[in-house]
């Protein structure tokens, strides 16, 4: 430590305590005691072995062998997830009045009963992901293989992540269905809010970019390019809109083209339709109907070959004559 921090030491140290005294919300809370990032990533990764052990698990699977092998990776999710899920709960716990404070014993059973919850519904997720994956083959004529895309396809991950966030978010359990999805959101560009609803067989080509907010319905068979946004009108009022649909309805077998933003609670996108790259929608599309923005007028000047200090010939210029 130099001389001159040393001098500074006790009054910054002053400073800083007294701001997390002042910040009267958190103050009572310490890492150990709030649900850990990394915890939910070790589960997430566990859960990938658990839905893939042939992609991902770490040893050769035999007959014999897989069904001691699924039962001890589930066992240790359900310990991790309880665990995480009860810090989450206790967390809520302590930020309601002191009326409506819940027993902390009462809190573990409900940990218990959703951590259970959450692995009945593991193998419906997993259906749900084998038509994904089945989407992004069927979508994508770049796709070699069913390995190729479960081993790569970050669309796949996020949806694997997405899916497994959702019921969690659907089970009311506070902070972890968005800690997973913004964990997806920071590996893949995808950013989709764990209370979204999407439908089955679901494919986002490329993906990048993608932003699908929290009260946005998706239907069955939809297909999202790169870039797309289902997203809010406007949020400038605040918490005042938390628990209003805010996001667009897309119906089944739509295409959305990228780039394109669709926007507001009221807009319903209706089945079978197309949307073109770059459009911007905020009211309602009849079913069957394809959007397309007119192509701008391109001009093409001449320009230099730099390599040469040539003047590169305008190709939609006259053919000059030569006698």
């Amino acid at each position: 430590m130099s001389r001159a921090f040393n001098k500074q030491i006790n009054t910054l140290n002053q400073e800083m305590v007294q701001i997390y005294r002042n910040d009267n919300a958190y103050i009572s809370y310490t890492s150990a005691a709030l649900p850990q990032r990394s915890a939910m990533i070790e589960i997430l990764n566990e859960i990938r072995k658990l839905f893939y052990p042939r992609h991902y698990g770490d040893r050769q699977l035999f007959d014999c062998t897989i069904r001691y092998y699924i039962g001890n990776l589930m066992m240790s999710i359900e310990e991790r997830l309880h665990h995480q899920v009860r810090l989450a709960l206790l967390r809520a716990n302590d930020t309601k009045p002191n009326d409506a404070k819940e027993d902390p014993e009462a809190i573990d059973e409900q940990a218990s009963a959703i951590s259970c919850e959450f692995m009945s519904r593991l193998p419906k997720v997993r259906q749900m992901l084998t038509m994904d994956v089945q989407a992004a083959y069927d979508g994508d004529p770049a796709a070699s293989d069913l390995d190729e895309i479960v081993l790569t396809y970050p669309g796949i991950f996020t949806m694997m992540v997405y899916r497994l966030a959702h019921e969690l978010y659907t089970m009311h359990v506070p902070i972890l269905p968005r800690m997973m999805t913004e964990y997806a959101h920071s590996r893949t560009g995808i950013d989709i809010n764990p209370g979204a609803v999407i439908g089955k067989y679901f494919f986002m080509d490329h993906g990048t970019g993608i932003v699908i907010g929290e009260t946005t319905e998706i239907g069955d068979y939809v297909k999202l390019y790169q870039g797309v946004t289902l997203g809010a009108l406007s949020t400038r009022g605040g918490q005042r809109l938390r628990g209003k649909k805010r996001h667009p309805t897309i119906g089944d077998r739509v295409t959305i083209y990228s780039n394109a933003s669709v926007l507001g609670g009221e807009t319903v996108i209706g089945h079978d339709t197309i949307i073109g790259g770059n459009c911007f929608i905020t009211e309602p599309i009849p079913a069957c109907s394809r959007v397309f923005i007119k192509n701008p007028d391109l001009t093409i000047e001449k320009g230099l070959d730099h390599r040469t200090g040539t003047e590169i010939p305008n190709p939609d210029a006259e053919p000059e004559l030569v006698d």
